[in-house]
């Protein structure tokens, strides 16, 4: 059984790295987004045209990535969505309750600094890790049935 998994938000740690790493042997397929920062914040404006207004420039970007979030949710069996310590990650807030609403399996990834903050996110979801090594343990306790150790 092949688990296409959508690796959601944060872009300023190496956690996707890390789940992609621990996870390798497994039947598994990752997707994410475009995790180059100025790339994601001005593709709407490189493909359709400058913008006067930040707002536009922002607007555009942020529909033609949904263009890619959409798809990779929509096929995915597991999403897992990292909120970092550092930044507030709005769009990881969306793709989560975006996964939960198509019935996707969701995995949530954050500190417990931002336990309170997500509690919402986090009564949508599975499971909530702290750590990607935990995220591995889920992805191959679903599918060998082995237990960490």
């Amino acid at each position: 059984m092949t688990l296409k998994i959508y690796l959601s938000g944060e872009i300023h740690t190496d956690w996707r790295d890390q789940i992609i790493e621990g996870a390798k042997g497994l039947d598994v397929e990752f997707s994410a987004p475009v995790t180059d920062h100025d790339a994601s914040d001005d593709c709407g404006v490189a493909i359709l045209g400058a913008e006067d207004s930040k707002f536009w420039h922002d607007h555009k970007g942020a529909k033609v990535n949904a263009i890619r979030t959409r798809k990779a949710i929509g096929e995915a069996d597991v999403v897992v969505v990292r909120f970092g310590e550092k930044y507030r990650q709005w769009n990881a807030a969306f793709d989560a309750g975006y996964a939960a609403a198509l019935g996707k399996s969701l995995i949530v990834l954050h500190g417990d600094e931002h336990q309170h903050a997500l509690k919402e996110v986090d009564a949508a979801a599975l499971a909530v890790a702290r750590e990607p090594v935990q995220v591995v343990q889920i992805l191959r306790y679903v599918l060998t049935g082995e237990l960490p150790g």
